[in-house]
């Protein structure tokens, strides 16, 4: 095996997806950058959720928030769902990992607020049961997926922003979720702050 020109391989591949991404998500990311804004602005909150990569992205995002991206600024109301482990153990023990993210939803989620839900595949279990409570508690959902959406593109509302990138490969998928999360965080930032440039 050639290791240098495998690696070459993935940074095309890579390059490939980014351009693919940008192409059929500037305007769904503005649209998600203003509904998380309006909602931040209405004194809700942004509550996100993934599994694997996707948690850690879950996690990353609501880090920028409440601590800053690049400007300073004040904190952010942002929730990880993914973070405290007796709530997900608990949860997951005593009814099933499927509502690990649904229960939390119906306990934090208030009218308004933004559920950020993410899944490579979309086809996640518990990131659809989570999906179903926020539609049921009327939270805006944004999903970032992949491989065509799955079935969580197929359950989103109108209202709802989908953010599914182009690609099949879920390494390709997750590179491109985490530029669409510094989107997000820098599109906040701009609306919030009024920068212009």
């Amino acid at each position: 095996m050639n290791l240098i020109a495998h690696i070459d391989f993935q940074f095309q591949e890579n390059a490939q997806a980014i351009a693919d991404a940008r192409q059929r998500l500037a305007e769904p990311l503005a649209v998600a950058v203003e509904t998380m804004v309006e909602c931040l602005l209405g004194n809700g909150k942004i509550l996100a959720c993934g599994n694997g990569g996707s948690a850690a992205d879950a996690q990353h995002f609501a880090a920028e928030l409440v601590g800053r991206f690049e400007a300073e600024r004040q904190e952010l109301a942002a929730i990880a769902l993914t973070t405290d482990s007796s709530i997900l153990t608990a949860v997951a023990n005593d009814y099933s990992y499927d509502v690990v993210f649904a229960r939390q939803v119906r306990a934090l989620g208030q009218p308004g607020d933004v559920l950020l839900a993410i899944s490579t595949s979309g086809h996640s279990r518990n990131i659809i049961k989570a999906i179903e409570v926020a539609h049921e508690y009327d939270l805006h959902v944004i999903a970032l997926t992949g491989k065509g959406g799955g079935e969580i593109g197929r359950m989103l509302r109108e209202g709802d922003v989908h953010l599914c990138v182009p690609a099949q490969r879920t390494a390709r998928i997750q590179e491109a979720h985490l530029l669409c999360i510094h989107c997000l965080c820098d599109g906040i930032d701009r609306l919030l702050l009024g920068v212009e440039e």
